[in-house]
């Protein structure tokens, strides 16, 4: 594939994962389509963190919008011009590649600690109510003297453990997933577009200049 079409392909894509990275971040902000829990301050960490806003987003725009004008406006007979926009498209290929692994880790982070919620904390005979991260307290076996096992394993917990939000256990699994799999796509498109700005230094965009 020529450079200048790979660059008109992975330019739209990263445009269109960055979008997509930034809703399924909001969306976690309102689980179950409830905004109070919001404005209370009882949303998970990290998606308040907004990994997917700033990494998955914010960062990777530039990089898509100036791979995507190279590929659709570029002059072949311009070389010095094409390396000195390749080289623009590296550097910021690689702040996306920065980006969505920043996003990549922080989803996961949010995925292993499961949600905020509020669920039945048993000490001793007491029992109470608690805001908190149970499965954190799960996973190291200390939530009502269960052994220690994952919550991302066993979906019989993901309705039986937390009160409120409403299904904010599924709500969260699914939105840090899809986190999870659109910023791996964005660091490989990102890896791809610096290899391919290393070849448009070199070879140039090899096709025709683009009709207006």
């Amino acid at each position: 594939m020529c450079v200048g079409t790979c660059a008109r392909v992975l330019g739209p894509c990263l445009l269109t994962l960055g979008l997509l990275s930034i809703l399924a971040n909001i969306l976690l902000l309102f689980p179950s389509w409830e905004w109070r829990y919001l404005h209370m301050g009882l949303i998970t960490k990290k998606a308040m963190q907004m990994p997917g806003v700033w990494g998955g987003g914010l960062l990777v725009f530039p990089a898509a919008v100036q791979i995507t004008g190279v590929g659709w406006r570029w002059s072949c007979s311009n070389t010095s011009g094409t390396c000195r926009k390749m080289f623009v498209s590296i550097l910021l290929s690689g702040l996306a590649l920065l980006g969505s692994a920043a996003c990549f880790i922080l989803s996961g982070v949010g995925l292993t600690e499961g949600p905020l919620c509020l669920y039945v904390f048993t000490n001793g005979r007491r029992k109470m109510q608690l805001w908190d991260y149970p499965f954190l307290n799960l996973d190291n076996g200390d939530m009502n003297n269960r052994t220690p096992r994952n919550y991302l394993y066993d979906p019989s917990l993901w309705t039986s453990v937390c009160i409120e939000p409403h299904n904010v256990v599924s709500w969260n699994v699914y939105f840090f997933s899809a986190l999870l799999l659109i910023s791996v796509v964005e660091m490989v498109l990102a890896a791809l577009q610096i290899i391919n700005g290393f070849f448009g230094c070199v070879c140039g965009l090899c096709e025709k200049k683009l009709n207006a």
